[in-house]
């Protein structure tokens, strides 16, 4: 499989250091489109922070991958949802940090979730 990035260099607002307009994807043998996953632990709780939460989602995004016989490295786009705009900036880091810094096509909603105790959702779609 082979990943390269996209990013117009005219007609389009310019990329930010930890986005990318696009993936282009050729040769994956196959795809994982992961729900919308939540900070929760094996119980289903809600821990009361957003880093616990953050921790959590991406800990659980990496279970969830493993089990699809991949990791963080397939991921190819995320979509998070943030309860409140406060947590833009800890989400973008911690998506950097999963990720290891490699860029990825992103968004990032801010919605009212199910629970008010869920602070963030990620989807993630991954290919191998």
């Amino acid at each position: 499989m082979k990943m390269e990035t996209v990013n117009p260099k005219k007609g389009v607002y310019p990329a930010t250091k930890d986005y990318v307009h696009a993936m282009k994807v050729t040769g994956a043998a196959s795809m994982l489109f992961i729900s919308g996953t939540m900070g929760l632990d094996e119980t289903g709780l809600a821990p009361k922070t957003i880093d616990e939460q953050l921790s959590l989602v991406w800990s659980n995004i990496r279970c969830i991958l493993a089990n699809a016989e991949m990791n963080t490295d397939n991921i190819v786009r995320t979509t998070s949802y943030l309860r409140d705009t406060k947590y833009a900036k800890k989400n973008e880091n911690a998506r950097v940090a999963a990720l290891e810094g490699r860029r990825i096509p992103t968004t990032t909603i801010v919605a009212e979730t199910l629970t008010p105790k869920w602070l963030i959702e990620i989807e993630v779609i991954a290919a191998v």
